[in-house]
């Protein structure tokens, strides 16, 4: 027969390895969520279904896509473009850090019309909360 102690150590481990392969299917299941839902990934093919992107290029057709080939790649691929998502802010940012970095030209009057295309075709996406719960009954916990 066991000792106690024996025993115990003995359904302490069963535990922790039930734990540890709950652990497991959990980060799993998080990493695929992660890695297949992307809300900027699932707009850019709703815009490819619908016809409004050039689907080598993956640059949404509105006003001023003309302008962002040509001045965005020349010097690298639509997809490093299309994958960010920033605000006018921070689009003009990127611009200014690409001419003081990476030897971009001054995009002139130009520069307006790209900011404006980015930030409205490529803008952060938020998923925000959820809607506010109405008509709950509330009660109060007695202690």
């Amino acid at each position: 027969m066991k000792k106690p102690q024996f025993q115990l150590i003995n359904l302490l481990l069963r535990l922790t390895s039930v734990v540890l392969l709950l652990a497991l299917v959990i980060g799993s299941f998080t990493i695929y969520l992660f890695n297949f839902y992307q809300p900027a990934r699932v707009a850019t093919e709703v815009a490819i279904k619908e016809k409004r992107v050039v689907e080598d290029q993956n640059f949404i057709i509105d006003d001023g896509y003309e302008l962002v080939v040509a001045n965005c790649t020349n010097c690298h691929s639509a997809k490093l473009v299309t994958q960010n998502r920033a605000t006018a802010e921070g689009w003009r940012n990127t611009i200014i850090w690409m001419q003081e970095t990476q030897n971009l030209w001054d995009l002139g009057d130009a520069e307006e019309d790209i900011v404006a295309y980015l930030a409205k075709n490529y803008a952060p996406v938020s998923l925000g909360r959820r809607k506010n719960l109405e008509n709950v009954d509330w009660y109060t916990l007695e202690p």
